[in-house]
């Protein structure tokens, strides 16, 4: 099973996304509904997909109704087929109306994650490469959204800005161009050696001289295939290297062929296409 976020990041998601479209009261249901009324539902989908965000779907139903009885029918990380179902819904029809939207939204969401991070990882299938997120996640989901990434077979790059060393061209030159690499290596180790140390790249000189350091990760940002063949060969080994930059599907399967141990793509979650689902109800 794939660890899912912590369950105070899941209710605060999901508190915050039912308060946000319920306001003060779901105006419509409470004219057309009554509360005595009873309803069975299922959310399913509506084309194939990697399911990811149940958790957090789940939390919304509970945040609205307590007695709701939630049943899930498939994992987070899963394939689904059109017309599988996720979960099944018990209880108050007016509770499950006005939860529906809140919990579609993050199953669909982040199921779109998890789908798109699975085409990566089986276009680079049968290498050694690991396809990593980034940080150009939605403001508010990057736990949610870093999730549905693992639930697709991808690896987490550094969750923010506290649990890994990334030092880039705007750093050293802030620091000025005396020796600024050593320098901001030498500070780095000294903030924290045991946290994983990585410089960007551009040129493959930069590379040569990033290499001496002894650096853990080497980020090769926006090479050509060539470009990356040659820093690949030139680090031998001696550090770990990470291709990002201009990543496409279409794109991938060459990068990793290059040798790199890591690919780095923003699109699996700064602009992935949401899975449509839905949810279907029974009076009862």
């Amino acid at each position: 099973m794939i660890p899912a976020p912590t369950p105070a990041i899941i209710r605060e998601a999901a508190s915050r996304a039912l308060g946000e479209d319920r306001g003060p009261a779901d105006i419509t249901t409470r004219a057309c509904v009554g509360p005595e009324v009873q309803a069975s539902a299922r959310i399913f989908a509506k084309e194939p997909c990697i399911l990811a965000g149940l958790p957090i779907a789940e939390q919304v139903f509970r945040e609205e109704d307590v007695t709701l009885v939630l049943t899930p029918r498939a994992q987070d990380g899963t394939a689904l087929k059109k017309g599988d179902t996720a979960l099944e819904i018990r209880g108050s029809a007016a509770s499950i109306l006005t939860a529906e939207r809140s919990a579609l939204n993050f199953i669909q969401q982040l199921s779109g994650v998890a789908t798109e991070t699975r085409r990566y990882v089986d276009a680079v299938a049968g290498t050694s490469t690991k396809i990593l997120d980034t940080r150009k996640t939605a403001p508010g989901l990057r736990a949610l959204q870093k999730y549905a990434v693992r639930c697709g077979g991808g690896t987490n790059h550094r969750i923010g800005l506290y649990d890994q060393f990334l030092i880039k061209d705007n750093h050293l030159a802030l620091m000025g161009k005396s020796d600024a690499l050593a320098r901001a290596v030498a500070a780095a180790r000294s903030l924290d050696p045991d946290v994983i140390l990585e410089v960007e790249a551009d040129r493959l000189d930069q590379v040569a001289e990033i290499v001496g350091h002894g650096v853990d990760v080497i980020l090769l940002d926006n090479m050509s295939l060539n470009e990356m063949r040659a820093c690949v060969a030139l680090i031998a080994g001696r550090a770990k290297t990470e291709a990002s930059g201009n990543m496409t599907l279409e794109r991938v399967r060459d990068v990793a062929a290059t040798g790199v141990d890591f690919i780095s793509v923003g699109a699996l979650t700064h602009s992935v296409r949401a899975i449509d689902f839905s949810l279907e109800m029974i009076v009862t």
